[in-house]
């Protein structure tokens, strides 16, 4: 066992959003539990706010704050991709790009075992190796995922680099399995020329998660063997390296902030009072913004489907973002009572677990969907951005989520597709399968002990791989 091994320090260093950074704090506090030291990296207004630590946790940690280089186009004090409108994203990647000096003193001041990094600062490796501190990409993104992105073209292999987005809308020709996990066409379109292309000021994602699975020493991956078997081969096959799952990492709160439980205070009133399993909880994660049609579609949707709904909404990217967007005119009346709509922040966690909750609509950023298989509460996708179509599409094959029915091209819905989703899932028949699913595959994701021999796994291999080489 781990325990019985050296005492480990870990360097972790997540992109720039907390779609990243939440996952990458989780799997250092079971890592800390063991006894072993972090050393969490990122900006200093990051660090300032992230979740606080039980303080059990507290000696372990170590937070660096490395400060924020200037980049000309990134507003000032944007530190996190929730402070920008997308189109700003990529001036965040330079920025952290701008990191790799003050990382390098770091590394040599400190030296730590190991180094965890995300596929943003794909650089990690060549700074690692002057210091010969070995490198391991944790992926916050599902096997499927990564799977789906591939192998790295050229490197003992004549796939090549996909050129269109129509040739992310079909399965890849590496994966030896049928599946329906692909892009729809306007999920690969809204992020394409970010992605797959990049510019002369900045290299694209994909180039950047090439180099970083070219060049890290050890993959992990946020999956469970027992739910992605397949596509764990698939990654061992094409990448060649060493692929630890570390289990679904479902999200764990230490909230000591008077002003949160005065909000859960709240909102657990009026939760109260609705039905059981009659509520739907609406959230798009700290990144999606709906466009205003977008909105529109879902306000009346949920207008229309006459359940009650506690909706999260994010109307602007940062405080730099001036493409507000507006709830139709006169839907907060016409469903006072029935449903809140909270501009600021919410207890996701909270709302979640109360029983009058039946149904969440989300994005399917792969955290909410964990925390929603935590509390039992069925899935209704609308994707956005990123990974999720491919999450989406795996939930899909899986049973365990209903998609909002869209136009493939440009991904347009109506209000009444929206309205008959919500209702198909917490009220129709036809909707128990979802549940049945959802409860189903609670096991996998949030079991402890499964969760924690995941964990051992990673440091029995990371403690070994250090003796080998010192």
């Amino acid at each position: 066992m781990a325990e019985n091994g050296k005492k480990l320090h870990i360097a972790v260093f997540p992109w720039l959003a907390f779609g990243h950074m939440i996952p990458y704090l989780e799997l250092s506090k079971l890592i800390a539990q063991k006894g072993h030291k972090i050393s969490f990296i990122s900006t200093p207004k990051n660090i300032d706010r992230l979740p606080k630590l039980p303080p059990n946790l507290v000696p372990f940690f170590n937070f660096v704050k490395l400060p924020m280089p200037h980049v000309e186009k990134l507003p000032e004090n944007a530190e996190s991709t929730i402070d920008v409108p997308y189109e700003q994203v990529k001036y965040l990647k330079i920025a952290q790009d701008g990191l790799q000096e003050p990382m390098a003193k770091f590394l040599e001041d400190s030296v730590p075992d190991f180094i965890l990094f995300d596929f943003t600062s794909y650089w990690i490796p060549s700074v690692a190796k002057t210091f010969n501190i070995p490198t391991a990409y944790f992926s916050i993104f599902i096997a499927a995922f990564l799977g789906f992105a591939g192998p790295v073209p050229g490197s003992n292999n004549d796939y090549e680099i996909r050129k269109t987005p129509e040739e992310y809308t079909v399965p890849p020709k590496w994966v030896p399995f049928e599946t329906t996990v692909s892009w729809k066409l306007f999920e690969v379109s809204r992020i394409f020329e970010a992605s797959m292309e990049g510019d002369e000021e900045n290299v694209s994602d994909i180039f950047r998660l090439y180099k970083t699975l070219e060049y890290c020493d050890v993959l992990l991956v946020r999956s469970c063997s027992e739910f992605e078997p397949q596509w764990l081969k698939v990654l061992e096959d094409i990448h060649g390296k060493p692929v630890f799952p570390v289990g679904q990492l479902p999200t764990t709160s230490y909230e000591d902030n008077t002003m949160k439980i005065d909000t859960w205070r709240e909102i657990k009133i009026w939760l109260d009072k609705q039905e059981k399993g009659k509520v739907i909880y609406v959230a798009f994660g700290s990144e999606a913004k709906p466009s205003q049609s977008e909105l529109t579609e879902i306000s009346l949707g949920l207008e229309i489907s006459g359940l009650p709904f506690f909706w999260v909404l994010r109307i602007k990217r940062g405080e730099y973002d001036d493409e507000l967007i507006q709830l139709p005119e006169g839907f907060e009346d016409r469903t006072k009572g029935r449903g809140i709509v909270c501009t600021s922040w919410a207890p996701q966690l909270k709302i979640l677990s109360h029983e009058s909750v039946g149904g969440f609509l989300t994005h399917s950023g792969w955290s909410s969907v964990v925390e929603a298989i935590q509390f039992e509460k069925p899935l209704i996708l609308l994707t956005f951005l990123a990974d999720q179509g491919i999450n989406a599409r795996l939930l899909e094959e899986k049973n365990m989520a209903y998609s909002v029915p869209r136009d493939d091209g440009d991904g347009s819905f109506t209000h009444d597709s929206m309205a008959e989703s919500l209702r198909l899932v917490l009220v129709e028949e036809e909707g128990e399968i979802y549940k049945e699913k959802v409860k189903e595959v609670k096991h996998l994701f949030c079991d402890k002990g499964r969760q924690d021999n995941y964990v051992e796994n990673i440091l029995s291999y990371l403690q070994n791989y250090i003796k080998t080489i010192t």
